[in-house]
């Protein structure tokens, strides 16, 4: 157990570091590539910060451990949604004045729609992956096509362009963007190989260790984002962050899984796990997509998200022990 504990530390602690220099050098290589803020911060920034969760998802899988790979894309977004949105509004109360992010609400409804429409069987197959997989191409194409003509005037892309590193020579890009993804897998195989210790030993599902552990530790480089964007008052940055990921957990990281390894899941993915992460991103959607020129995203909001998340950890926790 201490070892398992140790090795999902260690792990947890490669993907931080790891996702860190992932993310820098991506920016990096796409902004010498010449590709323009807007498009970095909606496309390649949302895909580096969900890369801890899609390589555990495939490493999970190959391992025969779908449950983690699906437990922790599920389990990722209610921690975005409760844990790290909930959070940074607690911070620095949020005015969302971008276009584009309301925009973007609508892709994260037909994602999870469709997300849920795949699961109803109880099973992902590779039928599942290739739906899932298209889909993520078709947003990735309709978010290039909505940055590229979004507004001059839209604050979101001064806030990316903030953000984005600048002067990074080609080469080094290169190597850092190498060196985060060698450390992010390992990382990952050393979190996947722990928890699924841990799980066989205590006696839960992969599924559980998926929601909780697992989920929550690689939420924390979305975490670090969006307190410090938080602290620095840009907005967009903590939600466009919080929507990306969103996508790209649903759509690459359950896609992922199923590509790699069908498989039956665990009953409570429908009755418990999928509805709690569903009900978080009505919620948001209804309290920040608006025809309004701001919507405010008070204190009390961010209170009512962060004590969900952690009323539904504490559930999942009792109901595997108990």
């Amino acid at each position: 157990m201490l070892i398992s504990a140790a090795a999902i530390l260690i792990g947890l602690l490669l993907l931080f570091w790891g996702a860190d220099r992932f993310v820098v050098a991506a920016g990096a290589t796409a902004r010498n590539l010449g590709v323009s803020p807007i498009l970095i911060g909606l496309v390649i920034i949302g895909f580096a910060t969900s890369a801890p969760e899609m390589l555990i998802s495939a490493v999970a899988s190959l391992e025969g451990a779908a449950g983690l790979a699906v437990g922790n894309a599920l389990g990722s977004n209610i921690a975005n949604l409760g844990l790290v949105l909930g959070s940074a509004i607690l911070i620095f109360p949020l005015s969302i004045h971008s276009q584009t992010l309301r925009r973007e609400f609508p892709a994260v409804l037909a994602a999870t729609g469709l997300t849920l429409l795949l699961l109803l069987d109880n099973e992902i197959n590779r039928i599942d992956a290739v739906i899932l997989l298209t889909a993520l191409g078709i947003f990735v194409f309709w978010i290039t096509v909505l940055g590229s003509r979004s507004s001059v005037l839209d604050p979101i892309r001064a806030e990316y362009d903030a953000q984005i590193p600048a002067g990074i020579p080609a080469g080094k890009a290169t190597f850092w963007l190498v060196v985060g993804l060698v450390t992010l897998l390992g990382g990952a195989e050393l979190m996947v190989a722990g928890a699924t210790n841990i799980a066989t030993l205590m006696g839960v599902s992969d599924l559980v260790l998926g929601v909780t552990v697992v989920a929550v530790s690689t939420s924390f480089p979305e975490l670090a984002v969006a307190v410090a964007a938080a602290l620095k008052g840009e907005p967009g940055l903590v939600l466009g962050n919080v929507l990306g990921s969103h996508i790209f957990n649903l759509l690459a990281v359950i896609g992922i899984a199923a590509g790699i390894q069908p498989q039956r899941l665990d009953a409570e993915v429908l009755t418990l796990h999928f509805p709690v992460m569903g009900a978080l991103t009505l919620i948001v959607f209804i309290l920040a997509y608006n025809r309004r020129a701001a919507v405010q995203l008070t204190r009390p909001v961010g209170g009512g998200l962060l004590a969900a998340f952690f009323i539904y950890q504490g559930f999942v926790v009792w109901k595997s022990l108990s």
